[in-house]
């Protein structure tokens, strides 16, 4: 299975990701609900958990959502 959490996908933005984390808040909240995401689309896929396959998409299309975000907040951060 795929890892799609943050320190995953953007290894290059470890450093970033942390600072993030601890300095702002709407940050955090994000990577919490983008973390929150992930785990349940993991939970449907291992069928832990029951979702249609709609439901399914629509999970996975939120966490994309949050995850643009967030790739453009660290984006940002790594730029300064």
């Amino acid at each position: 299975m795929e890892q799609h959490d943050l320190h995953h996908e953007f290894p290059e933005y470890r450093d970033q990701i942390h600072v993030l984390k601890v300095s702002n808040g709407h940050f955090a909240r994000l990577f919490d609900d983008y973390h929150i995401l992930n785990r349940q689309v993991v939970r449907v896929e291992i069928n832990e958990d029951v979702a249609t396959d709609f439901e399914l998409e629509e999970l996975k299309k939120r966490r994309l959502k949050l995850k643009d975000e967030l790739h453009g907040m660290l984006k940002a951060v790594a730029a300064v």
